[in-house]
């Protein structure tokens, strides 16, 4: 797929170097996409050998899990961390974060305007796609399925325009969004599927809608889809939020990276699910206006965890 190179230079995919998270950007119309992820066997320890002697009974402290903070208190100190933060890096960046089973909240909105999504837009366009096919009583293809999994999993493109059109461009996204409660979220025009506007508090919503079973439109198994699609994205794409994950595998996510032709500058974005001290978390964290992409990574991770830290420390 070639997106209007006039209004902008890349949307999707790049391949990051696991090591060094550099990741190299091409032009999406020429980009294959990263490998898939690899997997690599371990050996479970063995069992040491059984002592003669009981050993002396020993006291374990039991670990601590940090108090919630009220919402003021919570927003106070996220706005503090990313202002400091935003002073170290060009660009706009926002942020909101939210525990999944809980109440507590916290938000920091550099100024009241939109962001383009890039390709976070692709776990609004399958959840789009499956609200449609429960509207209809129908299930996915056997092509759309092939199509979701290399959209979310591994951020093709051209997936993404076909499941584009089969919701109807921007009129289908847009209605699927009022269901949602997406209430500031506008589709790209044509096949600009990249330049959906939406907001940090918009995105939050959305999250709610694919792990929240509490009043989601979604039903569990398109719940469960969604969720297994976006903890298995290939190794290269586990960036972003997933910085704020203690244990580095309880994250589910979906990033988004984008070069802006006019200004050769980047939009890099990143919305999913966490743990954080036994705390489920929801973080969307938007940016633009970044001098590169590996320093816009670097910004919104930076920014993942200020936010989970700043609502439960």
């Amino acid at each position: 797929m070639v997106v209007g190179a006039a209004v902008l230079a890349t949307i999707g995919l790049v391949t990051l170097a696991v090591v060094n998270r550099s990741p190299s950007s091409k032009d999406d119309a020429a980009d294959a996409g990263p490998p898939a992820a690899t997997t690599t066997a371990t050996t479970a320890p063995s069992s040491p050998p059984a002592s003669t002697t009981p050993p002396a009974p020993t006291t374990t402290a039991a670990p601590t899990t940090p108090s919630a903070k009220t919402p003021a208190e919570a927003t106070k100190d996220l706005s503090s961390a990313i202002r400091t933060l935003s002073g170290e890096h060009r660009g706009r960046l926002s942020v909101t974060v939210s525990e999944l089973d809980g109440d507590l909240k916290a938000t920091y909105e550099d100024g009241s305007t939109t962001y383009d999504t890039a390709s976070i837009v692709k776990v609004d366009i399958l959840a789009s796609l499956l609200l449609r096919h429960q509207k209809a009583g129908t299930t996915l293809t056997s092509a759309e399925r092939s199509e979701a999994t290399v959209m979310i999993r591994q951020s093709d493109n051209k997936a993404a325009t076909a499941l584009w059109h089969a919701i109807g461009g921007k009129p289908g996204l847009d209605g699927a969004n009022k269901t949602f409660g997406l209430t500031h979220t506008s589709g790209g025009a044509g096949d600009l599927w990249g330049l959906t506007q939406t907001t940090p508090a918009d995105q939050l919503k959305l999250l709610r809608v694919v792990f929240d079973g509490d009043g989601s439109p979604l039903s569990s198994a398109s719940r469960d889809y969604m969720t297994g699609l976006m903890s298995t994205v290939t190794k290269g794409q586990q960036w972003g939020v997933s910085a704020a994950d203690q244990d580095g595998s309880g994250f589910a996510l979906k990033n988004g990276w984008l070069q802006r032709s006019a200004t050769g500058l980047w939009d890099i974005n990143s919305i999913g699910k966490v743990q954080y001290h036994g705390h489920t978390l929801l973080v969307a964290v938007l940016s633009n206006g970044n001098k590169s992409e590996t320093s816009g990574i670097d910004k919104v991770e930076a920014a993942a965890e200020a936010a989970a830290e700043a609502l439960l420390s």
